[in-house]
């Protein structure tokens, strides 16, 4: 996904409009949205709606980005990858983020539906805490799990989270994680540079899809946004969480692949298919090898997943 827009989970009316603006996914918050007293009644009002949702059979949230999960045959990861899980008629992944402990279970008891992609688990710390999930989900193989890393202890522990049951991305809480970091960032936010980096590197080694990138609260500026979604992608990030609509549009720009990046990658496609060799140049004669090659190719494949994008078929003249 290159878009996540959160929706408070007590807001029947937010709900109602969100599948329309635009985001590649919703994530449907039951955390720090919704206060102590109205969990009952938000668990209640997602579940009616999440069942209200006209469904698109064999569609799901597995991996992307060419990455391998590695989930046993038959196993939570390798039904996502296959298409198990749900979306929307209108495509969206719906994923829900829960609250930690106990109370999260709970949650999880009420949204474990058909037409839920995936669960974002708030305040994740350790894989013990997430095969508590896995337990709860039990019935509900096409489940995906994507742990928000909200502390130091998340961070370093990002490796053995990503490798837990049922993860299929990470996603970094960086509100939590400055103020249990002390950090104060400046305008390049370097300051949260080994974060961001130990999460992608946590991501890659345990072949899940890139992370998705933090939020940004500030939602009038949207050329600071441009610039700092740049930062993420070149990063490693391939997605962005969002908390306005207002950001969806800017987001999914700098996560679609240019015409011109997709020229280049058909280029080095072609020339490396037809050498057979194993090694070509690029066009200012550089050398281009495999690892090179399996980029280009996750660049049009990306292109092809997001409609509207240059590599899409529906763009081609008839």
């Amino acid at each position: 996904m290159r878009s996540a827009l959160y929706v408070p989970g007590d807001s029947p009316e937010k709900l109602a409009g969100a599948l329309g603006r635009g985001a590649d996914a919703l994530i449907v918050d039951l955390e720090d949205a919704v206060p102590p007293a109205g969990k009952d009644r938000a668990r209640a009002a997602v579940a009616e709606w999440l069942n209200s949702l006209p469904r698109v059979a064999g569609t799901g949230g597995g991996a992307e980005d060419g990455s391998e999960d590695a989930g046993a045959a038959g196993g939570p990861r390798e039904h996502l990858r296959r298409g198990g899980g749900g979306r929307t008629a209108g495509s969206r992944e719906i994923w829900v983020r829960v609250n930690p402990g106990e109370a999260g279970h709970e949650d999880l008891r009420a949204v474990a539906l058909p037409g839920v992609t995936g669960v974002c688990v708030a305040k994740t710390e350790s894989a013990a805490e997430l095969a508590a999930v896995d337990a709860v989900l039990g019935g509900a193989p096409w489940i995906g799990v994507c742990p928000l890393l909200e502390s130091g202890a998340a961070v370093l522990a990002a490796a053995e989270i990503a490798r837990a049951p049922r993860v299929v991305r990470l996603q970094l809480g960086e509100a939590d994680l400055r103020a249990d970091l002390g950090v104060e960032p400046g305008p390049d936010e370097r300051e949260l540079l080994w974060a961001r980096s130990q999460v992608v590197l946590a991501s890659a080694a345990a072949r899940i899809a890139p992370p998705l990138g933090p939020v940004s609260t500030d939602f009038r500026d949207l050329d600071r946004l441009r610039a700092s979604t740049l930062a993420l992608r070149r990063l490693g990030f391939r997605g962005r969480a969002c908390v306005h609509p207002a950001q969806i549009a800017v987001v999914n720009e700098v996560f679609t692949p240019t015409g011109e990046e997709l020229e280049r990658a058909r280029r080095l496609v072609e020339r490396f298919e037809a050498s057979g060799t194993g090694v070509v140049l690029d066009d200012a004669g550089r050398m281009v090898d495999e690892a090179v090659i399996r980029q280009a190719r996750r660049t049009l494949a990306a292109a092809s997943r997001w409609p509207g994008a240059p590599g899409d078929p529906s763009r081609a003249p008839v």
